[in-house]
């Protein structure tokens, strides 16, 4: 077994290898970027290395600095979590040469898998099912465009080095294939430097069902499947295994499909084949195919540790280091059901726009497993992809870890960023999901439902106002020689500005009035509860105040009655970008004419691009910036002219 190992990797994926190498008394070397000095992941190490600026490309994709650091702090071998170098062949020989261990698969196997159109040929020859579609070398927009005709629409577009989503677009016209191959090109182009596409049938109702998979470079063995077919816009958003309705043999089926995979490339290491399954006519053992595989751990790895109870980092350090399969086909075993929600800060009203933020305050419920990159007080970068944490519950039934994974999402806190944490809740309690009636087009089916922001109660409302208040825990708090000391409020929730009266009625006691309600209010020990009701929790911050509540979280901001009102200056003028990123690309120029929809500009934060429109009809009056400029949130890109100067 190794003594010293360094991650080349940061964010949970990092805290969560160092937590099973103490397990094993492996010491850690962490790497760090600019932006990640003081991180969750460099603080647990016994050891950090600095390696870069903030951007990936200066930082944990410099496989010379990496490489580096390892030999420097005399780490045996590299683990390289997932994302950023995990896949890349290139660092796997460069590793090897400098005369270390990669905790993964050999190069060879990631380069058999590495290119989709590759692969699918190679597990054709495998006698692994594949969908039906086009992995040619022509990628003549003609040629694709003819290619899709034949196989008939929907199709899906896919980067041949893609991964997340990325390079992805579904087409179901073909007047809009080109539109779509020109955006999944300019995508993967940027996030994988990498532009040639495969096409391939979509499936009508798919389910996106993937086997865990683990070799030793000799033999592999499967460890069951894991249902990801909550997505939205490809990203996965809750995961759980075992997959609902699967039969025994169906199951016997795939996983012996993904270990001919496996052994088809003398695999090393955790790995996972993705197949997608027609689910139009339930789960059949002839309508699933090959997808990908994806040569290393991944996100959604703990419910498969749930169900089997095995700890998969613990297999690739023990594999790496030279065993053979801790364990055979036979002695692996399905244990109840589990799920994982991933907790993002993301803005959801806004199209699950990534934000940044500092949070706050940032509490976990106690019976979940939470594998989380931050704490309170740390700051969600722009730099890199904005998970919080992932929510993970195991149950002895699916019903039972559902009911779990509810509970344990209303009683999680994040003060200081938005989240998708309603978001997460809403896709606990749909009616269809905990039915196991389930595809990869649930959420967009169900879009409004599930993103409808929850309403703020009045109870909600007066602990915010209470909060705002802050009224003195005194034994002569409220008194007055006539009355009740009352005091006006106002807090700001969203675009509303929510008006009240306190009036305090003795040491532990008030009254909150507020549109017409009259509320009565008690407090013990600190915390105050409203008519009676159970108490909820709220923290206050420098700017805000937020009411944790079983249905979401509620921010508040108090609001200053000497502040001046700023709001609509400009408004419906300025294209703003909603987030810090890279301008790729600005379609416009000052004096033209543009219609309500047009196409102004792309931005690509966080890993992905975002497209952003004209608000209304108008003539460009100004163009502030350009492809290639860095910018923060809120600021000006586009100004329209105002209607009467145009």
């Amino acid at each position: 077994m190794f003594q010293k190992i360094l991650i080349a990797n940061r964010g949970e994926i990092a805290c969560r290898i160092i937590e099973t190498a103490r397990k094993l008394g492996i010491a850690t070397v962490a790497v760090y970027s600019d932006a990640d000095r003081t991180a969750k992941h460099v603080a647990m190490a016994d050891e950090a290395v600095h390696i870069g600026g903030p951007a990936p490309r200066d930082s944990y994709l410099r496989a010379d600095a990496i490489i580096a650091a390892a030999l420097t702090t005399g780490a045996q071998a590299i683990h390289p979590g997932y994302g950023f170098l995990s896949e890349n062949p290139d660092f796997v020989e460069s590793v090897e040469t400098a005369g270390l261990i990669f905790i993964g698969p050999s190069a060879q196997a990631i380069r058999a898998m590495g290119l989709k159109d590759a692969a699918k040929k190679l597990m054709q020859a495998a006698g692994v099912p594949v969908v039906p579609g086009y992995l040619g070398e022509n990628q003549a927009p003609e040629v694709l465009a003819s290619e899709a005709d034949k196989i008939t629409y929907p199709v899906l577009i896919k980067a041949v080095a893609g991964g997340g989503g990325k390079g992805m677009r579904k087409v179901s016209d073909p007047k809009d294939f080109a539109d779509a191959l020109a955006s999944a090109r300019s995508e993967a182009a940027t996030a994988f430097g990498n532009d040639a596409v495969l096409i391939e049938k979509y499936v009508e109702k798919p389910r996106h069902i993937e086997v865990q998979v683990f070799g030793d470079g000799k033999d592999a063995v499967h460890l069951f499947e894991r249902d990801c077919s909550l997505q939205r816009r490809h990203q996965k958003v809750i995961e759980e295994a075992p997959a609902p309705g699967m039969s025994l043999d169906m199951r016997a089926a795939m996983g012996d499909a993904a270990v001919k995979a496996a052994r088809a490339i003398g695999y090393k290491g955790a790995g996972t084949i993705e197949f997608i399954v027609d689910a139009s006519d339930g789960l059949r053992a002839d309508r699933f195919w090959f997808m990908e595989m994806n040569t290393r751990l991944q996100v959604e790895h703990p419910v498969t540790e749930a169900i089997t109870g095995v700890d998969l980092v613990e297999w690739q350090l023990r594999v790496a280091s030279g065993e053979s399969l801790p364990l055979r086909q036979d002695q692996l075993t399905i244990t109840g059901h589990a799920f994982e929600a991933r907790l993002y800060a993301e803005d959801v009203p806004a199209g699950f726009l990534p934000a940044t933020g500092r949070l706050d305050h940032l509490a976990f419920p106690v019976g979940a497993r939470a594998d989380s990159g931050v704490r309170a007080g740390d700051v969600i970068s722009p730099w890199y992809d904005p998970m919080i944490a992932k929510i993970i519950v195991h149950g002895p039934t699916r019903a039972v870890a559902l009911s779990q994974l509810s509970r344990a999402l209303a009683q999680t806190q994040v003060a200081g960023s938005v989240t998708n944490l309603a978001f997460l809740g809403a896709l606990a309690r749909h009616e269809g999901f905990a039915r196991g009636d389930v595809d990869t087009g649930l959420i967009e089916r169900d879009l409004m439902a599930l993103t409808q922001a929850p309403t703020a109660s009045d109870a909600v409302k007066a602990l915010a106002i209470l909060a705002a208040a802050a009224l003195p825990d005194d034994a002569l708090a409220g008194f007055s020689l006539w009355a009740p000391l009352q005091r006006a409020l106002a807090v700001m929730h969203h675009d509303e500005t929510i008006s009240a009266t306190v009036a305090a009625l003795g040491p532990q006691r008030a009254r909150v009035s507020l549109g017409g309600a009259c509320l009565g209010a008690t407090r013990s020990h600190g915390v105050w509860q409203i008519d009676g009701a159970e108490p909820l929790p709220v923290i206050k911050t420098a700017s805000a105040i937020y009411v944790f509540a079983p249905q979401g979280a509620f921010a508040f901001t108090p609001v200053d009655p000497l502040a001046r009102d700023a709001a609509g200056a400009g408004a419906g003028n300025a294209t703003l970008s909603p987030m810090p990123g890279l301008v790729k690309a600005v379609f416009v120029t000052a004096g033209q004419t543009v219609a309500a929809g047009d196409r102004l500009a792309v931005l690509e934060a966080m890993k992905m691009e975002h497209t952003l429109t004209a608000a209304r009809d108008g003539v460009v009056a100004e163009v502030l910036a350009q492809a290639g400029d860095q910018v923060e949130a809120g600021a000006a890109l586009i100004l329209l002219a105002e209607p009467d100067e145009a």
